[in-house]
């Protein structure tokens, strides 16, 4: 079965022995054991391995059913979200779409913005300005529908809605992605008559991008989501094979060498700016799989070759304690030559006739070859071009390998306790009813 992705970890053995490398896989083929037997910490939260096989025909028919409607009476669309309830979405949507789509003309549905993954007034006072003017609608997602940041987004979007459409009118601008029988927004959702999308109980956030949460934003953009859906179940089937093969079981096993042999930072690297998000997406989906118990690898990224201009100097010389996962797009979307120039002040007709893809890739083997030089071993990721298919494949790879790595750390990949410490103290500083006492000290203690 030819690989969606593959993994070359060529560049990391000058760093690892033999007889590191070996206990890696080993270790990495029990924890695969782990995942696929759904015996292991935070089992009944593996819903997501099913995603690409099972998913439900009629959702997606739904889904359709939503964008086909919205496409003709929306221009824009919020999406209201924190983490995983909107970085799936928010990357898929960055990866596919135009860059410089200032106005809506190229895009293939309504233009889609996010919403609630912050508590900025200038931000939301400025996206209030923008729904002022475009017949809107809005997408909110959370399963308990109490998270402070789109919860308080959404209690002002509702009230806007309401007060510019009408009650009525509102009901029908609004769907809600959440808990099929629990919570305040699945209450609010039945009360007000929202159309809904259900999250699963057995998937996380970080997790959700294959469910209606990273779904039906990716399909209210015009992105074909079924093909999204076709690629991640793709990669199903070739990261089920227990074999040392597997590019999900390769890139667990190496990372996981790498962090015992004292590389406590990995930067994820790209050299196409679509894939942003994609780094914002992994750097959650890993660092709140792995961050537990005073283990795990830090992830952190940037943006190539923008970013060698700014972070390219502690890389290549700093202190020795990272290494480097870098995503390779084999193939770009669009064609474009440097041209020759008579004048040649620049000093660059050398590059003239070559595509910028070109200079693009040479800039990431050039790059790759320093930075392993200077004490930084590589992995590299590679997807074939940017497309809902690969991007898909892509999704799910990531997964896969969040599961194994972090059962080969000893924990569990599927809870976050410590994401609650900071929510505690900002309820009591709020003055949130029942936290006045632990309101008190905190004050005692401002830093």
């Amino acid at each position: 079965m030819e690989k969606i992705i593959k993994v070359d970890f060529n560049a990391t053995r000058h760093f690892l022995t033999t007889g590191q490398i070996e206990q890696a896989f080993g270790n990495a083929l029990k924890a695969f054991d782990t995942l696929e037997g759904r015996d292991g910490k935070g089992s009944e939260f593996l819903g997501w391995l099913d995603l690409p096989s099972e998913s439900d025909k009629s959702v997606i028919g739904e889904i359709e059913l939503v964008s086909e409607r919205w496409k003709k009476e929306i221009e824009i669309v919020v999406v209201i979200g924190i983490g995983g309830s909107y970085l799936g979405a928010k990357a898929s949507i960055e990866a596919l779409s135009h860059h410089f789509d200032l106005y809506g003309k190229t895009f293939k549905g309504p233009k889609i913005v996010f919403a609630g993954q912050n508590l900025s007034e200038e931000y939301l006072s400025e996206l209030m300005d923008v729904l002022g003017e475009r017949s809107a609608a809005a997408v909110v997602i959370s399963k308990s529908g109490t998270t402070t940041e789109p919860a308080v987004a959404f209690r002002i979007i509702k009230k806007f809605f309401e007060d510019k459409y009408g009650r009525k009118e509102s009901a029908k601008r609004i769907v809600a992605v959440t808990d099929s029988s629990k919570g305040a927004l699945r209450k609010l959702a039945d009360n007000e008559g929202y159309t809904t999308f259900i999250i699963p109980d057995d998937v996380g956030g970080r997790f959700s991008v294959l469910t209606p949460v990273g779904l039906l934003p990716v399909a209210l953009a015009g992105y074909d989501i079924k093909s999204l859906l076709a690629g991640a179940a793709e990669m199903a089937k070739i990261t089920s094979e227990r074999s040392e093969n597997n590019p999900a079981l390769i890139y667990a096993a190496i990372r996981n060498a790498l962090y015992e042999s004292g590389k406590k930072v990995e930067i994820f690297v790209n050299y196409n700016p679509k894939l942003q998000y994609v780094a914002e997406w992994w750097k959650q989906l890993y660092g709140e799989s792995e961050g537990k118990e005073k283990k795990g690898i830090f992830p952190a990224s940037v943006n190539f070759t923008s970013d060698l201009h700014s972070m390219g100097q502690y890389i290549q010389d700093g202190e020795r304690i990272l290494f480097e996962t870098v995503l390779s797009v084999e193939k770009a979307n669009r064609s474009l030559s440097i041209s020759n120039d008579i004048q040649n002040l620049d000093g660059l007709n050398f590059l003239s006739g070559k595509a910028i893809d070109e200079c693009n890739k040479m800039a990431e083997l050039g790059t790759r070859i320093a930075h392993v030089d200077g004490g930084v071993p590589n992995i590299r990721v590679t997807m074939p071009s940017i497309n809902e298919f690969n991007l898909g494949a892509l999704f799910f790879f990531f997964e896969k390998a969040c599961g194994i790595s972090a059962y080969m750390l000893g924990v569990n990949p599927f809870d976050q306790p410590g994401v609650e410490d900071y929510k505690k103290n900002m309820f009591a500083l709020l003055g949130r009813p029942g936290f006045e006492e632990q309101a008190k000290e905190l004050r005692k203690r401002s830093l």
